[in-house]
């Protein structure tokens, strides 16, 4: 079988593209600023409106390539940004706390996402914005929580000013695709196995196979 395109090249053992998307002002831009803020390689795509960053990260004794595209100002261009889903491995769907419209709007997101994007995509819940003043909040923690829970993905709540939250939600996002690709890659070996060979034993081998569930 052919290797997965997040297979290594000389600097890095996987490349991982994501996804910020979301309704307009929620903070998408300001979240990976301050992610990919000293990162090595910055790219903007002017002409579209679309502005890639890339980081590399270092994760559980492998080197991953994050190349994260940001979608900011360009929510009414579905038709540009509708592209963009097809290759990206993990998307990140942020609302502002302070307004229940974007957060109401999620579920058209990822309504999105299961039109356009690949069916295994990880996906997590962001809610930013968080620093603000407890009176200015319209959609309580509760609530976010309620809504990822319903769609089976993480949810964290981030604030690209004070820096709440900002690096655990990429990494945690990063290592959930990490081991997806790592189990994909562990399942494309079992092929090679020699289940024909007479001299295998009558129970030895069968049982215990499924060990690889992690889950986590």
């Amino acid at each position: 079988m052919a290797a997965p395109p997040a297979r290594a090249r000389a600097d890095y053992d996987y490349l991982i593209k994501l996804l910020l998307i979301g309704d307009s002002g929620v903070g998408k831009s300001c979240l990976l600023l301050r992610f990919s803020d000293g990162s090595f390689t910055t790219n903007f795509i002017t002409t579209i409106g679309i502005d890639f960053k890339i980081r590399t990260i270092e994760l559980e004794g492998k080197r991953i390539k994050l190349q994260i595209w940001d979608t900011a100002g360009q929510e009414r261009f579905r038709t540009i940004t509708t592209a963009y889903y097809r290759g990206a491995m993990g998307i990140l769907l942020v609302y502002d706390v302070t307004d229940e419209s974007s957060f109401n709007n999620i579920t058209n997101w990822i309504r999105n996402i299961e039109q356009h994007a690949s069916d295994n995509v990880n996906k997590i819940l962001v809610g930013n914005k968080a620093d603000m003043d407890e009176s200015k909040r319209a959609v309580p923690t509760s609530k976010g929580q309620a809504l990822a829970d319903e769609y089976g993905i993480k949810f964290f709540e981030t604030s690209a000013k004070t820096n709440l939250n900002v690096e655990q939600v990429f990494m945690s996002i990063a290592k959930d695709i990490k081991q997806r690709l790592s189990d994909t890659d562990s399942k494309a070996e079992p092929s090679t196995i020699k289940i024909n060979q007479p001299d295998a034993g009558a129970g030895g081998g069968q049982p215990g196979q499924k060990s690889a569930c992690c889950g986590s």
